[in-house]
């Protein structure tokens, strides 16, 4: 399926029952309890059981499956009766034979039906969920960098696997639910029939347990929720402190961070432990209602036994019955309060799924792919909040097989450039063209085609070399591989692991010193053959034999491809075709070394003060950063 199927698809299963409000005004992950509940029960389950429509299959038989099994749970006591009734009060011995023989058969038809019930609702449950993960990891991948920005990995792992198994427990008892719902309908309309007189004394006390439900029932929702939430706050700061873990052990911050977790648990030990009793309190209720309403049969229907009113074979059914009425509000009771946890989930997982993609294809949108590599910004303005723009009204053309230096002082707007070519976020004013074309009316996919990337700090999988290398060209064969790490200078390095090219790399590929790391990177690039390749300071940890080996390597990978580099060093720029100097989001000079270094801007000042880089001067140099500059 093509990048713009899947997004076609995953938006079809996204808007689909999702209210109006929700599509156009969904931008937030977080919003207040009242918020929240004012859309649960309007809008989670009708998102929830679309997709459980294509499955209806399944669910029709184990439906079936779920009245078979209400009809023989119902039947047992009918049967006492007329055994008791019938056999035993007349004497039947064979009639009695008869009964205990059906009330088996009965009570196996029971056992399969409960079975069958179970298995298929499962495996719904499994397959349903499937869909959901696939739809949020699809999603997930798709966000624009802007929400990557913002929200903590901690906090999308529990709504990946806390929340979804939430909604799997809901899932797999919603069989049990329906079944518990007929089995006290069937009991009501029996009891009616067998004595309506009695049936009426005896559920009286109904009321009165719906009623304490009812008080019950909205904080019940709020302490659910607010379990799911601190939960959540504990991952997010799990998930900081290991992956930060070198750095807490540099700076010895065990022991605070010990005592913040603590906190953080601490809180959500008694949120749970408040849920628990909320969801716990209903119990012993019930209980004690159930034992009220077979005091009352007792009292009544025992006085009536003896006034002969009715027989005691109804007696002992409505006794049956009574019992198995408040097994299902037993039942239901828990699963309200598993039902609390699975709404609020739900609630969490469709605003993920709700929330816009602020960099999508147009429907018009086509692929470019072979390019000579004409790279033009115009009048370009950006900022990560609108009202607060970082680049204003940059202007530069990259000329095919060009090699385009960005420097400035951090925080000037370089590697923000660099995000713009690649649209991982859209402009607000202007536009960027690649041979001519607006990038906003190609398809991402196609532009990640013909664009390469090289960051300063590399990404390396938990897979082989290989597979790193060859990580966004699944085509390149072996011999590929090798010979782009030949050309970099990593074969002789990847030949000294234990497997060569087939060792397994630990998390981001930390048995890597980092400019091995890098000179992968590189190598990944090289295979990938991008006609537009992106240098985000990618020689800037790199010590000075490694970027020796990468400067002449980098040669050959640029040859014949327009790149945009990002460095610091100076030294790594002289021979670019064009330098442009950025200060404050814009362009203050532009050209070539030889032209800036006679000329009395910025860089000029720089390179003449023998600073290697822009960060020297910065904080150290005022008067050089507030020096009169050049045009562009």
């Amino acid at each position: 399926m093509s990048d713009k199927e899947q997004n076609k698809t995953v938006n079809q299963r996204k808007n689909r029952h999702r209210p109006a409000n929700v599509v156009e005004e969904h931008s937030k992950l977080h919003e207040s309890d009242e918020e929240m509940f004012a859309q649960l029960d309007s809008t989670v389950f009708k998102r929830f059981f679309y997709y459980a429509r294509p499955y209806t299959k399944g669910m029709l038989v184990a439906t079936l499956a779920v009245i078979g099994f209400t009809l023989t749970n119902l039947s047992l006591p009918l049967l006492v009766k007329f055994g008791i009734d019938n056999a035993i009060g007349h004497g039947n011995s064979q009639l009695l034979g008869v009964i205990a023989v059906t009330l088996i058969a009965v009570a196996a038809m029971y056992w399969f039906t409960n079975f069958l019930q179970n298995v298929l609702i499962t495996r719904v449950a499994l397959t349903v969920l499937y869909d959901i993960r696939a739809d949020m990891f699809l999603q997930l991948q798709r966000l624009a960098l802007s929400f990557s920005d913002k929200t903590p990995i901690g906090a999308l792992m529990a709504r990946m696997f806390g929340d979804v198994g939430a909604l799997q427990e809901m899932l797999e008892s919603s069989i049990e639910i329906i079944g518990d719902i007929l089995t006290l309908l069937g009991i009501v309309v029996i009891l009616l029939i067998l004595d309506f007189q009695l049936a009426i004394v005896t559920l009286a006390i109904v009321p009165a347990l719906f009623l304490i439900r009812v008080v019950w029932q909205p904080f019940a929702r709020r302490a659910f929720l607010r379990m799911r939430r601190n939960s959540s706050i504990v991952g997010v700061y799990l998930d900081q402190n290991v992956s930060g873990i070198r750095v807490v052990q540099a700076l010895n911050r065990q022991k605070e961070n010990n005592g913040v977790m603590g906190g953080k648990i601490h809180t959500f030990f008694w949120s749970a432990v408040r849920a628990s009793r909320l969801g716990g309190v209903l119990m012993p209720t019930v209980e004690l209602m159930t034992g009220a309403a077979l005091a009352v049969v007792l009292i009544v229907g025992g006085g009536r036994v003896l006034s002969e009113s009715i027989e005691i074979g109804t007696m002992v059914a409505f006794l049956l019955y009574v019992q198995r009425f408040f097994e299902p509000i037993r039942t239901l009771t828990m699963h309200y309060a598993l039902l609390q946890r699975a709404v609020a989930s739900g609630h969490r997982i469709f605003e993920l799924l709700d929330i816009p993609l602020e960099v999508a294809d147009r429907e018009d949108a086509r692929a470019i792919k072979d390019i000579n590599g004409r790279v033009e910004f115009q009048n370009v303005t950006f900022g990560y909040d609108p009202d607060r723009p970082i680049l204003k009204k940059i202007n530069f053309i990259a000329e095919p097989g060009e090699t385009i230096a960005l420097v400035g002082p951090t925080g000037s707007g370089k590697t923000s450039i660099t995000a713009l070519a690649h649209r991982f976020y859209d402009i607000q004013s202007g536009s960027i063209t690649i041979d001519h074309h607006d990038i906003r009316d190609v398809t991402q996919e196609s532009i990640g085609g013909v664009m390469g990337m090289v960051l300063q700090e590399p990404f390396l999988f938990s897979k082989s070399v290989l597979d790193n290398i060859r990580y966004n060209t699944l085509n390149a064969t072996r011999d590929e591989i090798v010979e782009a790490c030949e050309i970099i200078g990593a074969h002789d390095f990847v030949m000294q692991l234990e497997n060569g090219y087939d060792t397994v790399l630990e998390q981001r590929g930390s048995n890597l010193s980092i400019g091995q790391r890098q000179l992968l990177s590189f190598a990944r690039a090289l295979v990938a053959d991008p006609k537009i390749l992106v240098l985000d300071e990618a020689t800037a940890n790199i010590d000075s034999y490694t970027e020796r080996i990468i400067q002449d390597a980098l040669k050959k990978l640029l040859e014949g491809r327009t790149a945009l580099v990002i460095a610091h060093r100076l030294s790594t720029i002289r021979n670019s075709n064009k330098i442009i100097v950025l200060r404050d989001g814009e362009i203050i000079e532009m050209g070539t070394h030889n032209e800036l270094v006679v000329s009395s801007g910025l860089y000029s000042q720089l390179w003449n003060t023998n600073y290697t880089s822009f960060d020297d001067i910065a904080g150290n140099d005022d008067k050089m950063i507030s020096a009169p500059v050049s045009s562009t």
